[in-house]
């Protein structure tokens, strides 16, 4: 079966219809981050959302660490999926399912080593999906995504293979690379940034030929 595309760092109305019109199942809309590419203000996300038609998912990418502070951001831009891209600090997976029921969770790890394969299968449980991204929180300024970065594809296959939730992977994907990627991990879906733009725009031509190369592998 076909991996499922998400294209991130989607900016406006505008790219939004773009990348579903090329078949995009997902789009991700970054919120303020202490690093990275396509933030967006909560206004700009609030109104690219709605725009959305159904059953395309809307994630909201939030740097949020605490549980109350995930759902409060959540309702202040009404996405469908949230998209954790930094470990839960205070409060836990069912108090925002307690609040937020009809949307999704997906759980953002950064693989670097052996730790990111056992933390991805210990969180997979909590999830509705696993995202593997290719940045480091460890750092001073934590990266948190569109690192334009691939990892180790053979660490993400083991997760793909262990974990009991789906997993979408990340992290420098283009037209070139996708299909290795796809035959290697194996994964449920494919999310990318800046694999599709050009001087930080979506680039139709890019997404066509990634959206190709998918269709190929």
């Amino acid at each position: 079966m076909m991996p499922k595309i998400k294209i991130c760092c989607i900016s406006s109305i505008a790219e939004a219809q773009l990348a579903i019109r090329y078949g995009a199942d997902a789009i991700g809309l970054v919120g303020p981050m202490p690093s990275g590419p396509g933030t967006l203000t909560n206004d700009a996300i609030a109104k690219i959302a709605p725009s959305v038609p159904p059953p395309i998912a809307t994630f909201l990418l939030t740097c949020e660490t605490k549980a109350a502070d995930i759902i409060a951001h959540q309702q202040k831009v009404h996405t469908n999926t949230l998209q954790l891209v930094d470990a839960l600090s205070a409060g836990t997976y069912a108090d925002i399912r307690a609040a937020l029921p009809a949307v999704r969770i997906v759980q953002v790890v950064h693989v670097i080593d052996e730790g990111s394969v056992e933390e991805a299968i210990r969180l997979s449980v909590n999830v509705d999906a696993l995202l593997l991204d290719s940045g480091n929180p460890h750092l001073k300024i934590k990266e948190l995504g569109g690192t334009g970065r691939t990892h180790d594809w053979s660490l993400s296959r083991r997760i793909a293979r262990q974990a009991q939730a789906p997993v979408f992977l990340a992290g420098g994907l283009n037209a070139q690379n996708v299909r290795q990627a796809i035959e290697e991990v194996q994964p449920y879906g494919i999310d990318l940034c800046s694999g599709v733009r050009t001087d930080g725009k979506l680039d139709e031509a890019k997404l066509a030929e990634f959206v190709k190369a998918v269709r190929r592998a």
